[in-house]
């Protein structure tokens, strides 16, 4: 059972571990490994990271040492490292460097190069000996990530014009399919590649058109130009697509149930007329055991099994065209929704997110004498740390506590939704708190009963407490009334006309009482020098020095008593 380290060095780099259940070859370790190239992007140097990584992806199948890396990023310019904020926008040297590089070898996201150095002196040898290419792996992480930082929050156009294209180019893939001696191979080839594109080009412009309705689809606050905004996207654009879409779909399914019979000799006759790299897999695999080919889009039978399954349903669990539909629907149902809250604004219940998010972003760029001064005319809450929904009024949480790491307020589903804070449904019947009250009460009795007895042990054991083994409850009761009677003791002064340092001051225990009138305990307590009193109990011994004790019944006085006596009973 052994551990591969992905990555192991000090500083800002990544520890990663294979899971000991995974085995060593297989779909679990080489998922494990991919998904370790995209831990760059989570580093807290990423930008640092991403830097270095466009400028490898720059160049095709060129390998470059530290010195090029260091003057591409000059040219580009190198972002702030916010990971380091005694040092924004520093430049990286070229020891850094080296770690970053030799990180994302670790990662996957580089390799090292066999390219030959050729080296003047030393220090340029020690310079460029390290040479790193582009993975292919790592290529399409930071390709991936190019297009998520310049579109991810950007609503992109359906290219819903490829649809006729698709199904103009199924439409002349069928004829040929039919036509008498077969497709010509060529031909078909050009047609079932540019149909796969257009299809894949459409169909990640829906994605992430819906996404990005999703996103507008979540907001609550709306004012009247978002939502007319809002309400001309989905009455006119979506619609547009959703109508296009079904009006399609149904003559993009016919054309694939007629070239489904001659789809297997179609694909056939390409292979054998242009095999392309896939004539190569043999080869590759007996050179690379691990590499695995990747054919064009349209050349496999399963690219065409997902076609099929996006514009018709054939596994029984709905094709895309229905999702997008019930998608649409959806929508109009949020825009009826967002419609009644804005009807619903002239009685107070519209949402404030919006005046929420302006007061936080004052709240973040003011000092904390200013912040006070806003929470007091915002909330009135004068010098209050926690804002929010009523907590719980049983959990009291230290004024010190963070909001980050403080208790969670649980909000109504109905304020958290739909922004609304109308009561829903009937109300709740009164809850009978009978038979917790009967508990505490049964709890009650038994914590005065063992007192009871706890004190009715100290009454009989008094005079003799070094003979008697006391048990918790009594020990724990003659503590406490011990703690009471030493904090009722007076501080005695002495004489400050005296030499030295002024006098001495000592604790006045003369007398010191505790008592308990409910269970009619009492305890006095004197300071004998030269006296151990030993307590012992279950729990342990406690021995008093200088200390003499006597407990009795509060009924009796112990004023009359001369510590003598008292002394002498004890």
């Amino acid at each position: 059972m052994g551990v591969r380290t992905l990555g192991g060095v000090k500083g800002d780099e990544l520890h990663e571990e294979l899971p000991d259940d995974l085995p060593n070859e297989g779909s679990g370790t080489d998922a494990w490994q991919r998904l370790s190239a995209y831990a760059y992007l989570s580093a807290p140097e990423r930008l640092e990271y991403v830097a270095v990584m466009r400028v490898f992806c720059g160049t095709l199948l060129a390998d470059l040492a530290v010195p090029d890396v260091l003057a591409k990023l000059a040219q580009a310019g190198l972002p702030g490292n916010p990971g380091d904020p005694g040092a924004p926008g520093a430049a990286l040297d070229a020891e850094t460097l080296t770690a970053r590089l030799e990180q994302l070898v670790r990662w996957g996201n580089l390799l090292r190069s066999t390219h030959t150095v050729t080296a003047s002196s030393i220090a340029e040898y020690q310079r460029s000996r390290s040479r790193y290419q582009l993975s292919k792996l790592g290529e399409r992480v930071q390709r991936d990530a190019d297009e998520v930082l310049a579109g991810a929050d950007a609503a992109r156009e359906v290219s819903s014009e490829l649809l006729t294209l698709v199904d103009r180019g199924l439409r002349d893939i069928a004829a040929m399919a039919a036509a008498p001696g077969g497709a010509d191979p060529q031909q078909a080839l050009e047609r079932i590649s540019t149909l796969f594109v257009q299809f894949a080009e459409f169909a990640e412009s829906v994605r992430d058109f819906y996404a990005y309705l999703g996103q507008v689809l979540a907001r609550y606050d709306l004012d009247g130009a978002e939502y007319q905004g809002f309400k001309e996207l989905l009455l006119d654009y979506v619609e547009a697509i959703t109508e296009d879409v079904s009006f399609r779909a149904p003559r993009i399914a016919a054309h694939l149930r007629a070239i489904w019979p001659h789809l297997p000799a179609v694909l056939s006759r390409i292979d054998a007329h242009a095999a392309g790299l896939g004539a190569l897999s043999g080869a590759l695999s007996d050179a690379l055991p691990q590499t695995r080919v990747q054919r064009s889009r349209g050349r496999d039978l399963a690219d065409w099994e997902g076609l099929r399954d996006w514009f018709a349903d054939s596994d029984g669990h709905g094709s895309q065209v229905d999702q997008l539909r019930d998608a649409t629907l959806r929508a109009l149902q949020s825009l009826l929704a967002n419609a009644k809250r804005m009807l619903r604004s002239a009685s107070g219940e519209m949402s404030r997110r919006k005046d929420l998010l302006r007061l936080a972003a004052w709240f973040d760029a003011a000092e904390p004498e200013e912040a006070h001064d806003i929470a007091v005319a915002a909330f009135g809450l004068y010098g209050a740390r926690h804002m929010g929904v009523a907590p719980d009024p049983d959990q009291t949480v230290p004024a010190y506590v963070s909001w980050w790491t403080g208790p969670v307020v649980d909000v109504p589903v109905a304020l958290r939704e739909r922004g609304s804070r109308a009561p829903r449904g009937r109300s709740a019947a009164v809850e009978d708190h009978g038979e917790q009250k009967r508990r505490l009460m049964e709890q009650a009795r038994e914590q005065a009963a063992a007192r009871q007895a706890a004190a009715a042990e100290l009454r009989s054991a008094s005079g003799r407490f070094d003979q008697v083994r006391l048990g918790s409850a009594a020990m724990r009761l003659l503590l406490e009334l011990l703690t009471t009677a030493l904090g009722n003791a007076q501080l005695h002064k002495g004489d400050k006309g005296d030499k030295g340092d002024g006098g001495d001051s000592d604790f006045l225990l003369d007398g010191a009482q505790a008592g308990d009138a409910d269970l009619g305990i009492k305890l006095t307590a004197w300071r004998t020098p030269g006296r151990h009193t030993l307590l012992r109990s279950v729990d342990g011994d406690l021995t008093a020095d200088d200390l003499t004790l006597v407990v009795e019944s509060a009924a009796v006085s112990a004023a009359g008593e001369t510590p003598a006596a008292e002394e002498a009973s004890a």
